[in-house]
């Protein structure tokens, strides 16, 4: 159907500099020496062996990449892989071998959300053929970040077309660019979104961990699904310079990944200032707080933590989640820290956020002036000469293979007819309706009048009014749906959303810039629990760091 999503399949089919030897049961030892499996190997774990000398960055390369052709044919998560990842691996594990590393995630294979720009050999897509062909002048402000650290971009996952800003009528993880993706706890799964591929990648190890991107439930959503660490950033933490936009005020990029401090790891690598993103020069400290050093088991002693339990609504078919939710209040009491329940946001701001349009007119007004002024006019290709939101939607119209009208492109009509963009009167009242809705009369009020360290929610619950003020969320693995969950499809008919054996999350809410004392709440929280282990995907690639190890290498042909 879509033959561009193959391409990477054939080179690396076509280029990979080894034979795979017998993996249909993976060895986890090769020559005496016992390797991590990469469904759960944490940083920690692989720079152990990187050190040692027990494998290499090539090695891990090599392995992620069988295991992503393993799988990705069935679940459709990543569409790109970096041409160069192995020459970069190598690059490093000679820098590795001369004594010099660039911190602890030094040749680590991590993937990220197509619509995180790079200035090399792969496409940024956002999932649209509008931008398949278009060039960058240089790499986001996370892509840098990231090789500064010595990470092995290795590749870039299938999202919701436009980061889920399109379509009415669409599905979580569809883009025309890289098809459906599925997650892996149930057939056709519904991976959520729009980090949808990112979700997939973490939760089954085909990376170290990813990066998704988050204007509401983005990063949040996925994660919890595929049963991940997942760390939404205060707006501005995280540079967000030639990331494919939706909005300034609410975009942000932040890390997917099996374990907190894995997630700790690589918040670490992408945050601080950033002078091509002016949000990021607003951060109060000149170097980003100790993440990692944040991971503490006692986190949560004398902690206050609160519960607006009032956000929770529209709670049927969800009891497995709140009776979970209930168990978690207990641990976290039993962690030391005072729980207080029932502080709920305003009845007026209840009513806002569940029935004021204010929060969609700052995101259509917002991606109407972003688009172009943040990304389109910054190409330095653009084969299709799309230079503002109506250039895309008319090219969307018109190019079959985009799916329309079946899937429509009725959030850009609605942007479009709005008739004004972010500099407008209209647009700064709709804005300050939001402030006031999730800050003083919403979640900023509740933690500030109560003396609150964090707050607590389901995750399903956790992402919209965070989002409204730009504020950090960590969710984390709270449990699975039950043996007897009815099995419910979504409208099309094409995702599983309701199943046995489903995950879902507990997030850890906080005021801007406190990344690293939710950081460790959670951390404290998943080391209690450790609800990650108790379920396995149904579908997990066979390959593992023995199998490529030990297996002879052959020189590098071409056909």
């Amino acid at each position: 159907m879509l033959a561009a999503r193959y391409v990477f399949s054939l080179l690396w089919l076509c280029h990979l500099s080894f034979v795979f030897g017998q993996y249909l049961f993976p060895n986890q030892t090769s020559g005496g020496s016992t390797f991590p499996l990469l469904i759960d190997a944490t940083t920690e774990e692989l720079e152990t062996g990187l050190e040692s000398g027990l494998f290499t960055s090539v090695d891990l390369v090599n392995a992620y990449v069988t295991r992503i052709l393993e799988v990705n044919s069935t679940l459709n998560v990543v569409t790109e892989l970096n041409p160069d990842a192995l020459s970069i691996a190598a690059e490093l594990d000679a820098e590795r071998a001369s004594g010099t590393t660039r911190g602890p995630l030094h040749g680590m294979p991590i993937l990220i959300k197509g619509n995180i720009g790079t200035a090399d050999k792969m496409s940024t897509t956002a999932g649209s053929f509008a931008l398949l062909g278009a060039t960058l002048p240089k790499d986001s402000g996370i892509a840098a970040k990231l090789r500064a650290a010595g990470v092995v971009i290795l590749g870039k996952t299938n999202l919701s077309q436009w980061a889920n800003f399109r379509s009415n009528n669409s599905t979580n993880g569809w883009s025309a660019y890289g098809g459906q993706t599925f997650a892996a706890y149930y057939p056709e799964q519904d991976p959520s979104g729009s980090s949808s591929g990112s979700g997939v990648a973490s939760s089954i190890g085909l990376a170290l961990a990813s990066l998704g991107t988050e204007t509401s439930g983005s990063i949040l959503s996925p994660s919890q699904v595929n049963d991940l660490v997942g760390i939404k950033p205060t707006v501005g933490l995280t540079s967000r310079a030639l990331v494919i936009p939706i909005s300034q005020r609410q975009d942000t990029v932040g890390p997917m990944a099996r374990t907190v401090k894995d997630a700790a790891y690589l918040l670490q690598a992408i945050a601080g200032k950033d002078p091509d993103d002016n949000y990021t020069l607003a951060q109060p400290f000149e170097t980003p707080p100790d993440y990692v050093g944040a991971c503490d088991y006692s986190s949560l002693r004398g902690k206050r933590i609160g519960i607006p339990r009032n956000v929770i609504t529209r709670t049927r078919g969800r009891e497995a989640v709140l009776a979970a939710f209930e168990k978690s209040i207990q641990t976290i009491r039993r962690a030391g820290a005072t729980v207080i329940d029932n502080l709920n946001i305003t009845a007026y701001a209840l009513d806002q956020y569940l029935n004021s349009n204010a929060s969609l007119i700052v995101l259509e007004a917002d991606f109407v002036s972003d688009l172009p002024e943040n990304y389109l006019s910054k190409l330095v290709t653009n084969p299709q000469n799309v230079q503002d939101l109506q250039d895309v939607s008319d090219f969307t119209h018109n190019f079959p293979p985009e799916d329309y009208p079946d899937r429509d492109t009725g959030v850009w009509d609605g942007a479009l007819a709005l008739g004004f963009n972010n500099s407008s009167p209209q647009f700064w009242a709709a804005y300050q309706n939001n402030l006031e809705v999730a800050g003083p009369e919403g979640i900023l009020g509740v933690l500030a009048n109560n003396s609150l360290d964090a707050l607590i929610l389901p995750t399903a619950y956790s992402p919209g009014l965070p989002a409204l003020v730009g504020t950090p969320v960590v969710t984390v693995p709270l449990g699975f749906l039950p043996a007897n969950t009815t099995v419910v499809r979504n409208r099309r008919g094409t995702l599983v959303t309701s199943a046995p054996n489903i995950p879902f999350g507990l997030s850890f809410i906080g005021p801007a810039w406190s990344e690293a004392s939710l950081i460790g709440y959670a951390y404290a929280y998943e080391q209690r629990t450790m609800v990650r282990d108790q379920v396995q995907p149904y579908l997990v690639p066979n390959t593992e760091l023995a199998d490529v190890v030990s297996t002879p290498k052959i020189a590098m042909r071409r056909y």
